[in-house]
């Protein structure tokens, strides 16, 4: 067992406790902002320990001291390290800008209280479904992340917020109860519903059954990730929240959809049944998106519109169902939460200096706000794919492990992610054209832009830059990353070992006694293991 085994469970454990402790100090805001800070800080700090730890294979922590597969798991491998290192990231400087906006900026009777234990939730849903070794576990990080995302989302109270945050609920919960059924459907004809367990007996079961429980899966997720045509709730939802929640909702929670099918597609479906509907979909998802961006003419709705498109060049890799593509799309993930996220907190700027993110009421900020003029325009075009950005570098990857495939819908794919990429670009430089270079329709309004609020967000922009400087290493680290994933052997032994009976802490703890096999048969057939 690794001596790193304590480092699993942090991610999940400190924010809940920050939680708690924000919570009890409600009437203390500046102790809730240090407590936030703190917390965040310290994830992010051990979740890069955990991605050095991981890249010499799996760490892996029974909860309970009850071991896999009858118990709950965490398990810490190459992908959800690099999803937990740039999401705690991404968590602290969005928090940083949040307080810098002073929360909920110009609404004194929201609930500010609320902001630090809610946001801490969400930190901890999105950790505990990166870790989770299970389908239930699964679930129930993702019950955490709608909790929570639906607190920050209507946070304010406006009904534009309230409508908005009950289609992302009706939306959400249909998404839960697609999921719940794929969980008892699957424990049904498995008798499991540990994912190592699972990577073993699925490939046993009836083959339609099995494409049954892969289809209904790969909805659940697929709503969660926004894919077309399950996305059409995320334009209308997003863009009314506060900049910060917009910006964190928007760079994370679509990406532990995308997560979960590379988890599902490499683990428990390695097989390629699926992969052509995955690639008209990643294509759907791709041209369609873009060509609802190109249409708007508020920045804000602009940019989810980009969410979603580049949600596809994600599912593009994972379609292709090789090494190089499913490595390109681990690294596009990565670079795209950073981001996305970055651009959301700079439209947040663009909003409190304008007074507006209608495009047709901006204008004229290059010559009030110069800096803000690059803060947006470096991000914009590492979006559109620009050389040397690492968007343009992470496409590049998707469009050779396309070429390598061959087929003609692997090349149609290719096409329609270069069409995209010139439609992203032409998108953003509208955007930035009417922003900040045509002459504004009416004087604007005499407002200065916090330090506060610019520096995480030129923090952002320094890390996607970093991105672009140490590609190598980062692609380096992905593309071993999904050589491990497309070997599941890898996930399956460090959970559950090649004997059946995973060994975690129980094993050191004087656990429960082993279970025979012939009783472990009975209880699956009679009551839930997690």
């Amino acid at each position: 067992m690794s001596d790193f085994t304590w480092l699993v469970p942090l991610p999940v454990i400190m924010p809940l406790c920050g939680a708690g402790l924000t919570l009890a100090l409600y009437r203390h805001p500046k102790a809730q902002q240090v407590i936030s800070a703190l917390t965040l800080a310290l994830m992010v700090a051990a979740s890069v320990l955990m991605m050095i730890v991981a890249d010499s294979g799996p760490i892996v922590v029974n909860v309970g001291e009850w071991a896999a597969p009858v118990g709950i798991n965490l398990v810490g491998d190459r992908l959800s390290a690099l999803m937990l290192v740039v999401s705690s990231t991404v968590l602290l400087c969005v928090l940083l800008y949040s307080l810098g906006q002073g929360i909920i900026d110009g609404n004194e009777k929201a609930p500010v209280s609320i902001y630090h234990p809610t946001y801490l939730v969400l930190a901890a849903g999105v950790s505990n479904a990166f870790l989770a070794g299970d389908l239930f576990n699964l679930y129930v990080g993702f019950e955490i992340l709608l909790a929570a995302s639906y607190v920050l989302l209507t946070l304010g109270g406006t009904f534009e917020r309230i409508r908005a945050g009950a289609i992302y609920v009706v939306v959400a919960l249909l998404s839960s109860i697609i999921f719940l059924v794929a969980i008892a459907m699957t424990y049904a004809a498995t008798g499991t519903v540990n994912l190592a367990h699972l990577g073993q007996r699925l490939p046993e079961i009836d083959p339609q059954m099995s494409i049954v429980l892969h289809a209904l899966l790969l909805l659940a997720f697929g709503i969660k990730a926004a894919i077309f045509p399950l996305s059409s709730w995320l334009p209308d939802s997003y863009p009314t929240a506060p900049a910060p929640v917009t910006a964190v909702f928007a760079g994370l929670l679509t990406k532990v959809g995308v997560y979960a099918i590379i988890r599902t597609q490499t683990l428990l479906f390695p097989d390629d049944r699926l992969n052509g509907v995955l690639m008209v979909l990643a294509l759907a998802t791709m041209v369609i998106g873009i060509l609802g961006a190109v249409t708007q003419n508020d920045i804000k709705r602009l940019m989810s519109f980009t969410l979603v498109s580049h949600i596809g060049y994600m599912i593009f890799g994972i379609a292709l169902g090789t090494k190089i593509g499913l490595g390109a799309a681990i690294f596009y993930v990565a670079h795209h939460i950073l981001v996305q996220t970055t651009l959301f907190l700079i439209v947040g700027l663009i909003e409190r200096r304008g007074g507006t993110t209608s495009l047709a009421k901006l204008g004229g900020l290059a010559k009030y706000s110069p800096g803000l003029a690059i803060l947006f325009f470096v991000p914009a075009m590492n979006l559109a794919g620009i050389p040397p950005f690492s968007g343009f570098l992470g496409k590049v990857g998707l469009l050779e492990a396309g070429v390598a495939v061959g087929t003609p819908m692997a090349y149609t794919l290719v096409i329609g992610s270069v069409v995209t990429s010139l439609l992203t670009l032409y998108a953003l430089i509208k955007a930035w054209n009417k922003a900040f270079w045509q002459p504004a329709p009416k004087p604007l309004p005499d407002v200065k832009l916090p330090a506060a609020m610019v520096v995480p967000a030129g923090v952002l922009v320094v890390l996607t830059l970093l991105i672009t400087v140490f590609a190598g290493p980062l692609y380096g680290y992905t593309s071993r990353s999904a050589e491990t994933l497309m070997d599941p052997s890898n996930y399956i032994n460090a959970v559950i070992g090649v004997d059946g009976r995973g060994e975690g802490e129980s094993t050191e703890l004087d656990g429960p006694e082993p279970v025979d096999e012939t009783e472990l048969h009975d209880d699956e057939v009679g009551g839930p293991v997690n």
